[in-house]
């Protein structure tokens, strides 16, 4: 019974270093886990300036090409109304003379 006894005894033991073991590589996996969770924070961190200067910039020149195209459209409604004008210049000149000379006419 002693030589049991013995067995078992010596058994727990391996049994609680292998849990001590366990244990500490849990442990060393969780610290190393968190350091490099904690480095790769950093380097976002460091990041941070490149990403919004690459996202700024991107914006600009988005704005740029929006104002350049709306200067384009712009121009060519201006164009257009223009011409438009000037073909109805006769027209307009005409209809203002006759309304002058009936207005004179009833006078």
């Amino acid at each position: 019974m002693e030589d049991v006894l013995k067995r078992l005894l010596e058994a727990e033991a391996r049994a609680e270093a292998m849990v001590a073991e366990a244990t500490a590589k849990r442990e060393r996996i969780i610290r190393q886990a968190t350091e490099e969770a904690r480095a790769a924070e950093l380097r976002f961190e460091q990041r941070i300036p490149e990403i919004q200067g690459s996202f700024a910039g991107k914006a600009q020149e988005r704005a740029e090409q929006a104002i350049a195209e709306l200067k384009r459209r712009y121009e060519e409604r201006h164009k257009g109304l223009r011409a438009l004008a000037e073909r109805q210049a006769p027209e307009a000149v005409n209809a203002a003379v006759a309304i002058l000379l009936d207005a004179e006419r009833n006078r």
